[in-house]
C-alpha cells in the first residue's frame, strides 16, 4: 500500500512538473516573440525597459514558475522529512524481507553436478566426489585426452543441460583469484589460444575475481563490476527459456551481472577455474555446494 501511495504521489508530481514545463515554454515563446518584435522595430522600447509596456502578468508567472521549480528553493519541514525517511526505510525493509523468498525460489532450481576429472588441467586435483578443484604446483601424469585442458586451469562438469532452469552455488572462501561460469562443450581446450579461457570466446560466460576486482566476460569483452567485497559464495543461474546467465552473491541474492544470450545453441556445462596459488594466498579449493551426495546416482 505504501509503495502504491508513493508511486501515485510521484505520478502526481510528474504531471504537475509537466504542466509547469508546458506553461514555461508557452510563456517563454510569447516573450521571445515580443523581444523579436522589439529588435525589428527601433521605435519600440524593450519590454523590460518600461514597466507600463511590459506584459507584467506573463513575466511574473514565468518568474514564479522558475522560482518554484528551483531545487535549491525546496524546503521540507521536519514532519515531511520524517515521513520521507520512514517511507524509504519501510521500502528497504520490504526489499530485505523478500530475500529469503527469492533465495528459496532460486534454490528450487538447484541441479546437482560433479566435475569431470577427464577435462581437468593436469595441475588441478579433483576431489573423489567431484565437488571441488584445487591447484597443485606438480604436473600430474594424466592421459592427454582430447577433452582435457592443457594450458588454462579449467575443469567443466560431467553433466550438461539443454533445457529448463538450473542453479549452482560455488564456495570461493579464502580465494584471491577464481573464474566460474558456464560453457558449451566445444570450448577450445588445447594450446595457448585465448578462447580457452572462460568468457574469452563465444562459447562461454563467466565472472572472474582477480586482484580485488570482479569482471564479467563473454566473447572476449570485459565488464568491470562495481564490487570490492570479497564474496564467499557465488550463485550461477542459467535459464534456457529466457536465454539468460545470471551471477549472484549467494548470501543476500545480490545480482552481480547477467548475460542475455537469447537462445543457447548447445547444452551448457558448469565451468570452474581455481587459479594459481599465488605464493600461498590462493591455496584454497573452489567447491561446488550442491554436488551429488555420496549415495546419489550420477
Amino acid at each position: 500500500m505504501e509503495e502504491r501511495a508513493a508511486v501515485s504521489a510521484l505520478d502526481g508530481l510528474m504531471e504537475r512538473n509537466c504542466s509547469l514545463i508546458q506553461e514555461i515554454e508557452q510563456d517563454l515563446a510569447r516573450l521571445t516573440v515580443a523581444m523579436d518584435q522589439t529588435d525589428t522595430d527601433p521605435d519600440t522600447m524593450s519590454v523590460f525597459s518600461y514597466p507600463e509596456q511590459q506584459d507584467t502578468e506573463t513575466v511574473d508567472r514565468v518568474m514564479d514558475l522558475l522560482n518554484s521549480s528551483d531545487p535549491s528553493s525546496v524546503r521540507l519541514d521536519e514532519a515531511k522529512a520524517e515521513q520521507i525517511l520512514s517511507l524509504a526505510n519501510n521500502m528497504l525493509l520490504l526489499i530485505s524481507s523478500q530475500t529469503p523468498i527469492i533465495k528459496s525460489f532460486t534454490k528450487s532450481y538447484s541441479s546437482e553436478v560433479c566435475l569431470d576429472p577427464e577435462t581437468a588441467h593436469p595441475k588441478l586435483i579433483i576431489s573423489p566426489r567431484g565437488d571441488s578443484a584445487i591447484y597443485t604446483d606438480t604436473w600430474q601424469q594424466l592421459p592427454d585426452l582430447p577433452g582435457r585442458f592443457d594450458t588454462t586451469l579449467n575443469v567443466i562438469s560431467l553433466q550438461g543441460f539443454s533445457f529448463g532452469h538450473h542453479y549452482w552455488e560455488i564456495d570461493v572462501t579464502g580465494k584471491t583469484y577464481w573464474e566460474l561460469g558456464v560453457t558449451y562443450p566445444n570450448i577450445p581446450r588445447k594450446g595457448t589460444t585465448e578462447d580457452c579461457w572462460l568468457g574469452r570466446g563465444d562459447e562461454s560466460w563467466c565472472v572472474e575475481f582477480f586482484d580485488g576486482e570482479y569482471t564479467a566476460w563473454h566473447g572476449g569483452v570485459p565488464h568491470q563490476l562495481p564490487f570490492t567485497k570479497r564474496f564467499c559464495r557465488i550463485g550461477v543461474l542459467c535459464s534456457f527459456p529466457a536465454g539468460l546467465v545470471t551471477f549472484l552473491e549467494a548470501e543476500n541474492m545480490t545480482p552481480l551481472f547477467s548475460f542475455c544470450a537469447g537462445t543457447f545453441s548447445d547444452c551448457l556445462h558448469l565451468a570452474l577455474c581455481p587459479g594459481h596459488d599465488h605464493n600461498g594466498t590462493n591455496a584454497q579449493p573452489i567447491v561446488i555446494c550442491n554436488a551429488p551426495s555420496p549415495t546419489s546416482d550420477l
